[in-house]
């Protein structure tokens, strides 16, 4: 069991994650982050997630994120499109296809279950 703890989020200092290219639609948006907490079967992950402007695709898990900076829209694949942006929360679906257009570097903290 792990301690509780707290973390001031927009200070917090976040590891270089390097995006698979074939996910960039356009730009060249870096991300990176940092992993706060995971459970011992690795089935939950917290932690802090960053991306810099640019336009990529993902295929997402289950995941619950509120944005701390920044904002984006997501749009997904024969689904809704999402405009998000500071102290909004969020929930994705596990295999959704999504697009992300990245308008100013966006930084949140989220809980996804595997």
């Amino acid at each position: 069991m792990t301690n509780s703890f707290a973390v001031h989020i927009p200070d917090a200092e976040l590891e270089p994650d390097p995006l698979d290219p074939a996910q960039i639609v356009s730009g060249s948006p870096e991300v990176s982050g940092k992993v706060l907490w995971e459970s011992p079967d690795g089935r939950q992950i917290r932690g802090i997630w960053q991306i810099t402007p640019g336009v990529v695709t993902d295929t997402e898990a289950d995941e619950l994120f509120v944005v701390v900076s920044g904002r984006a829209t997501i749009e997904f694949e024969g689904g809704p499109t999402l405009e998000v942006g500071p102290g909004d929360l969020a929930v994705l679906r596990e295999g959704d296809r999504t697009t992300w257009t990245v308008h100013e570097t966006l930084r949140k903290a989220y809980s996804i279950n595997l």
